[in-house]
């Protein structure tokens, strides 16, 4: 298989494998959505982490298949493409990306899908389509620019250039920059930790953020007010409070 997901002590790996560069053809994200929406569903997966192995996270599309496919080809093929990046991006549980060598163009894309990037040192990315005549299809237009800014993402759309881990750090393109034998460690340990956390506030959390960004300020606080309120109907709010008042902040055992 292309994409697996294995899952242990609540969290699930999504690890591309189609070496040598984890080219993502056609077939490998219709894989990368089934497994998203299943990650979605299961229960004992509470955090997800976004893999490629030790050597590259995805180079990204595979550009011999796309060469031989025309303008009606594309029309029909495009909303299947965005529709495998979208299914990860809703994954409604804490989301890393864990990120070695090489994520360009769709393993940009990929990477921006999730809600927190640790990048190696060797790491380097970028949206490279323009050099290919074309733009980023799998969201990079507009992923990338909600998460550093237009004027930056236009920078990298319009070059194509890759940046490296630092530089990628301080555009706010990934979150930390680790050795990169030390990636999906800190990867899982940042799922792990989170994975034992009130999966139903987590939920909230991240919708709340996500659906607050495409919106205006009252339809955002609108958005977070219900949400706020709704989590006073879960097990896991009773929990948290009482474990703040008879033990002391941070002590809570969610189920």
């Amino acid at each position: 298989m292309t994409v697996t997901l294995e899952v242990a002590d609540g969290v699930g790996t999504i690890r591309l494998d189609r070496p040598p560069m984890n080219a993502l053809d056609i077939a490998t994200q219709d894989r990368l959505r089934e497994l998203a929406e299943e990650a979605t569903r299961r229960e004992d997966v509470r955090a997800v982490v976004l893999w490629g192995g030790e050597k590259v996270f995805a180079a990204g599309a595979d550009i011999k298949e796309m060469q031989v496919m025309d303008h009606a080809a594309m029309v029909v093929r495009s909303r299947g493409l965005q529709d495998a990046f979208t299914a990860v991006a809703r994954i409604p549980k804490p989301v890393v990306a864990a990120i070695t060598g090489y994520a360009l163009g769709g393993g940009c894309e990929l990477a921006l899908c999730a809600d927190y990037r640790i990048a190696a040192e060797n790491a380097k990315l970028g949206q490279p389509e323009i050099l290919l005549g074309l733009i980023p299809g799998a969201g990079g237009t507009q992923r990338l620019s909600r998460l550093i800014g237009p004027s930056r993402a236009k920078d990298l759309i319009f070059t194509g250039r890759m940046v490296k881990a630092d530089e990628a750090l301080t555009l706010g393109l990934v979150d930390r920059v680790v050795p990169a034998e030390e990636v999906y460690a800190q990867a899982h340990a940042w799922a792990a930790k989170l994975a034992q956390g009130p999966a139903l506030a987590l939920r909230a959390a991240k919708e709340a953020v996500d659906a607050g960004l495409e919106t205006d300020i009252d339809t955002g606080l609108a958005i977070e007010r219900t949400w706020f309120a709704g989590l006073f109907a879960t097990e896991d709010r009773e929990t948290g409070m009482r474990s703040f008042v008879e033990e002391g902040p941070g002590k809570a055992k969610f189920r």
